[in-house]
């Protein structure tokens, strides 16, 4: 087996591995939940890659994100569902009606705001037709959220969810009114500090939270790629006071919090 450029050698290779006797035995015990995870940590790392502007990382990356969507695929044809074929003609079958201002026979053009129109209005009508194919007691009652995907990252749904929720106007007009919610919340934080409720804080917590996604979507910030940048810009600092103390012959335990919290502001100046 050698490897190749053509989507079949990846095909090829996840039979083998899935070969009873033959294959791999961690592969072969794998299924579709055990396998869930690792597809959400690898569309992590390719958002990383993107993060950090590795292109070399971002295309080993992208393979091992291609090779989940190989491996379900393949389990799914090993239960007479579906194989890599259907996935691929039904993405394909989607993209084309989403965009008929591109592939269909018309001479006129969408402006973008028309654009955005025909995807949600050719997206709603897709969810009706899967709504039409589940038995009449899953569909008595059709919230607007039920669309949102559960399995979404907390920060991602939270996006969503209130997305749904503005489309019918449940939303508030200024930037700055989710600023007084997130004040609120955080003063019900301090209340629940105060009865020392770990229960209560960790709800308020979730509600402080989903009030600053709700401040990230109102100023048109992603809270997933803005808490990555904080992250990074965390280490970055914490990696100078590091640095600075081994410099100096020290070590973390060495220092003070005061003498860590100059350090600290000493690596925000410098940026």
């Amino acid at each position: 087996m050698t490897p190749s450029r053509d989507i079949s050698r990846l095909l090829e290779i996840m039979a083998a591995l899935r070969t009873p006797g033959s294959g791999c035995p961690w592969d072969l015990e794998q299924d579709f939940a055990t396998i869930a995870p690792y597809t959400i940590e690898e569309a992590y790392e390719v958002a990383d890659a993107i993060a950090r502007g590795d292109l070399d990382d971002l295309r080993d990356e992208l393979g091992d994100l291609l090779l989940q969507v190989v491996y379900h695929a393949r389990m799914a044809e090993e239960q007479d569902a579906f194989a890599f074929g259907d996935v691929v003609e039904a993405v394909t079958r989607k993209m084309i009606r989403r965009h008929p201002h591109v592939f269909a026979d018309s001479d006129g053009r969408l402006t973008p705001p028309g654009v955005t129109s025909a995807w949600e209005r050719i997206k709603a009508e897709e969810r009706a037709e899967r709504a039409a194919r589940r038995p009449a007691e899953e569909t008595s009652h059709q919230s607007l959220l039920a669309g949102v995907k559960a399995g979404l990252p907390a920060l991602s749904r939270a996006m969503e969810l209130q997305r749904k929720a503005s489309s019918v106007g449940f939303d508030w007009n200024d930037p700055r009114e989710v600023l007084r919610k997130i004040r609120e919340e955080a003063d019900e934080i301090e209340a629940a500090l105060d009865r020392g409720d770990a229960q209560e804080l960790a709800e308020e917590t979730g509600d402080l939270l989903f009030a600053l996604v709700n401040l990230a979507r109102h100023v048109g910030a992603d809270p997933d790629l803005a808490l990555r940048g904080t992250n990074a810009k965390f280490e970055r600092r914490f990696g100078y006071i590091e640095r600075t103390l081994a410099a100096q012959g020290r070590t973390l335990q060495d220092a003070s919090l005061a003498e860590m919290d100059a350090l600290w502001d000493e690596a925000k100046s410098k940026e």
